[in-house]
């Protein structure tokens, strides 16, 4: 039988290289054929800061979880349902696993498909309660529904040039553009981006593709924010006493924004003197601090319903301090939950193609060897300025 070896968590702080199972065209979960599905030799396949949640022990997780949702790969193997999808095509896999025939698939809402996830709406690939399915930071990898998910490249040798730019198509990219379209980002906004993480820097990136007049990009990590830098963006470092309101009016002269960007998420800290402490709402009350009345909040940043290591028996359920009278008195629109990927990563992928957005230069992609897969891990967590992309069968240019 074929060998596989992927990245599993075990425990906070710890993930390890293991042998697991070749992918086979199965669902055990299901008990039946996947005749619809593919089986992937993976080419790239993305460290994600949702990946970090877990193995920091910030979720429900279990041990031996194989991790990864953002994958890039090569059609080893298709199920005889599959019609236009052919073995040795190069595609990109959305992390949202979605079946194409719910109601919400057929609404284009492809992050809350209704029959992929026996406990709730929405599946992804290696990732704690989203229905079981195995993860791609691995050799290879099943995906299901291939005909509906997978995004084919145009043209191979085209797609190898370009995929340290294409494999953030798989979540980053898509998911950082998302945040902008739904804080209503277009030609001319000023927009305030919490976060330089590589989510940060993908909306930072689309923010400047959208036409913004000014980025400006937030953070308490000097790296990162040079990052931002790096492409034309404002920054603003948080742990400065000085306020987020006070620091934006320094760089455009009125203390507001058009819109703005959480990219951050529950694990998000203080700001100033509070910088070292964590406090899960910071992010949205700052957000509708500075954002204008009548202007729009784009919340690509995850939350969850279950963290074990949070603050408080509130924020263990997901239950945080926000100011909603706030948001309701400037008549804010918030519009959160997973990105659709596929709403977006055609058109993505042509921006790419034809050089229209440098984006592994903006998030500064890093490849690194599947054994590498730990450190890169540690080496996140402790805010390296990098997007980390493992290359599992040294393919990547």
């Amino acid at each position: 039988m074929a060998s596989n070896r992927g990245v599993a968590y075990i425990k906070p702080g710890q993930v390890e290289i293991q042998s697991i199972d070749f992918p086979k065209l199965f669902d055990p979960a299901r008990k039946k054929k996947i005749e619809h599905g593919v089986i992937l030799k993976i080419i790239s396949t993305n460290i994600c800061g949702s990946d970090q949640h877990m193995v920091r022990g910030r979720t429900t997780a279990p041990a031996g979880l194989v991790l990864g949702h953002e994958i890039t790969g090569e059609v080893l193997e298709a199920g005889r349902d599959v019609e236009f999808i052919k073995k040795g095509d190069v595609v990109s896999v959305p992390f949202n696993i979605a079946c194409g025939r719910c109601r919400n698939c057929k609404e284009g809402r492809t992050g809350i498909c209704l029959n992929v996830n026996p406990a709730r709406p929405g599946a992804a690939y290696g990732y704690v309660d989203m229905g079981g399915w195995v993860g791609g930071q691995a050799e290879y990898v099943l995906v299901p529904y291939a005909d509906f998910n997978l995004l084919k490249f145009p043209d191979k040798d085209e797609a190898m040039a370009k995929i340290k730019d294409l494999t953030l198509l798989s979540d980053i990219f898509p998911t950082g553009y998302h945040g902008a379209v739904t804080a209503g980002v277009g030609p001319g906004s000023i927009v305030y981006v919490a976060g330089a993480g590589p989510v940060g820097l993908a909306c930072a990136a689309s923010c400047h593709l959208l036409g913004a007049a000014v980025v400006i990009v937030g953070d308490m990590i000097k790296d990162r924010l040079k990052q931002a830098k790096s492409f034309g963006c404002e920054i603003i470092d948080l742990t400065k006493d000085a306020t987020l309101a006070q620091q934006i009016e320094q760089i455009v002269g009125v203390p507001e924004v058009d819109c703005a960007v959480d990219c951050v998420g529950f694990e998000a800290h203080g700001q100033g003197k509070d910088a070292k402490n964590e406090k899960p709402a910071t992010v949205l009350n700052s957000i509708m601090e500075v954002t204008r009345a009548g202007g729009s909040l784009g919340i690509p940043g995850l939350y969850v319903t279950g963290d074990p290591g949070a603050v408080d028996d509130n924020a263990k359920i997901g239950m945080l301090g926000i100011r909603i009278g706030l948001g309701w008195a400037k008549s804010h629109s918030f519009h959160t939950g997973q990105c659709p990927v596929m709403k977006y990563n055609r058109a993505l992928m042509q921006c790419i193609l034809h050089d229209k957005i440098k984006i592994a230069k903006a998030v500064n992609v890093t490849t690194i060897t599947l054994d590498d897969a730990p450190k890169g891990y540690k080496d996140f967590d402790k805010g390296a300025a990098k997007k980390f992309v493992i290359d599992p069968h040294g393919m990547v240019a």
